[in-house]
């Protein structure tokens, strides 16, 4: 029976079971996992407020009576309805479970979760542990990759849509409002990331908000948006040109960067470190003398997160795997001029990559 994320319940149900593994190897009689994601990863709830106990024989999901329905609805775990902080109440539950050994989640806790942690621990033993279902999630099965090709074509869609209604001379909240509303309207979940939307010299900003500044002919018009479908994110980046684009340091900026977009492409392969792909992008950007206008990694892995591991950057020594879900973005940025990035989603496939993003990555003038 498939979980509101489209995922199966065997398939959450194993991945508890590699979490357990992890826990033997550590020696750690139990774990709290409190990273939203995370518990979604392991539980299949999807509520705001939740933490998940996995010891070696049950499971056990923290939520408070808001969640009460939607608990048992998405998720086979036992159910706890907690009063006051969950962490507090995860910890009693554990104590009566005679837990003497606690993992937790070291890299994703607050420090108030942390302090009450300590101070609710009793006799039990604790162990910050970092990453640990974060590897989980870096190798995605076939129903989590169909999740994200399903974000993916939404998103592309979406853009298409928005710009067939875009006219020069609407503003940058115009076009990003216009791009959000047709993913809901095309039954996305929500946005991945808030959308960015930056003209001129603004698309010179890697993360630029969209303001209300009118979108003029003759200008690079950069878009960065991703979608949300079953829970998991779409990432996307293209350039266009508004008006006729008579720039042509605009137009070899763009060439530029698909060349490097498509080498970093090329790079991607099982065992291959992720370092690689980013110097085979910055390669073909020293060529044509805009690598010093390249300010940021390749790419990034993605899921439940827009952001997740591995990293494309330049000291990154995680060697890439088949199913990891990556993001490809070489960009450059011109302070006071433009910039232009090319991202496309890609999954890491036995014999290289396949790249689920449809949108042609032509330059194209609207």
């Amino acid at each position: 029976m498939p979980t509101e994320t489209g995922i199966a319940f065997e398939e959450i149900k194993a991945r508890r079971g590699k979490l357990r593994d992890a826990c033997r190897e550590q020696r750690v009689a139990a774990f709290a996992v409190l990273a939203l994601p995370n518990v979604r990863y392991l539980s299949g709830f999807t509520g705001s407020n939740a933490a998940l106990l996995v010891t070696g024989d049950r499971e056990v999901l923290f939520t408070d009576s808001r969640y009460t329905i939607q608990a048992e609805e998405e998720s086979d775990c036992d159910i706890q309805i907690a009063k006051g902080p969950l962490i507090e109440a995860l910890v009693r539950y554990a104590q009566r479970l005679g837990v003497t050994r606690l993992a937790f989640e070291r890299n994703r806790i607050s420090f108030d979760d942390h302090q009450r942690l300590a101070a609710a621990r009793g006799a039990i033993r604790l162990k910050g542990l970092s990453q640990t279902v974060e590897r989980l999630r870096l190798l995605k099965s076939p129903a989590e990759i169909a999740a994200i090709r399903a974000a993916v074509n939404l998103n592309s869609a979406a853009l298409e849509r928005a710009l067939r209604r875009f006219k020069p001379g609407a503003t940058e909240l115009d076009l990003a409002a216009e791009i959000e509303y047709s993913m809901r309207q095309l039954g996305s979940d929500g946005v991945a990331f808030e959308t960015i939307v930056a003209s001129g010299p603004r698309s010179a900003l890697p993360h630029a908000r969209p303001t209300a500044n009118k979108i003029a002919p003759d200008q690079l018009l950069l878009i960065d948006m991703g979608a949300l479908a079953a829970g998991y994110a779409s990432d996307m980046t293209r350039t266009l040109a508004v008006g006729a684009l008579k720039s042509s340091k605009a137009r070899r900026m763009y060439h530029a960067v698909w060349e490097a977009q498509l080498a970093a492409l090329d790079a991607v392969k099982p065992g291959v470190p992720a370092s690689a792909v980013d110097f085979a992008a910055r390669h073909v950007l020293r060529r044509s003398g805009f690598d010093k206008l390249f300010i940021h990694s390749t790419g990034h892995g993605l899921g439940l997160e827009i952001h997740e591991a591995p990293r494309l950057g330049r000291k990154e020594a995680v060697r890439l795997e088949a199913g990891m879900v990556i993001t490809i973005e070489p960009g450059v940025y011109s302070e006071g001029f433009g910039g232009v990035r090319i991202e496309d989603t890609v999954v890491v496939t036995p014999a290289g990559c396949e790249v689920l993003t449809p949108t042609t990555k032509e330059l194209r003038f609207t």
